[in-house]
């Protein structure tokens, strides 16, 4: 699976060349977290909202146009490089 992230003016991108990428994935894609353990305890602790609203499935697809938040900051899921 390739991913990249790409930060635009204060806001991060995180670009998939595939139809979906689950949640914690993305968090760890992201820089987020170190692991997939810390990624599933941070998503059922509800520390993780998708698409503005708190998310517990750690196995949830992003699909491009989906967003995800950790501490604040929001990712939005990708097909290609934003402009």
């Amino acid at each position: 699976m390739k991913v990249t992230v790409k930060i635009k003016d204060n806001s991060q991108h995180l670009v998939i060349h595939t139809e979906f990428i689950k949640l914690q994935d993305a968090l760890k894609y992201a820089n987020v977290v170190y692991s997939g353990g810390e990624a599933k305890q941070l998503i059922l602790d509800e520390q993780v909202k998708v698409n503005g609203e708190v998310c517990t499935m750690r196995g949830k697809k992003l699909y491009p146009g989906d967003k995800f938040e950790f501490m604040g900051q929001v990712y939005l899921v990708c097909i290609h490089e934003a402009d």
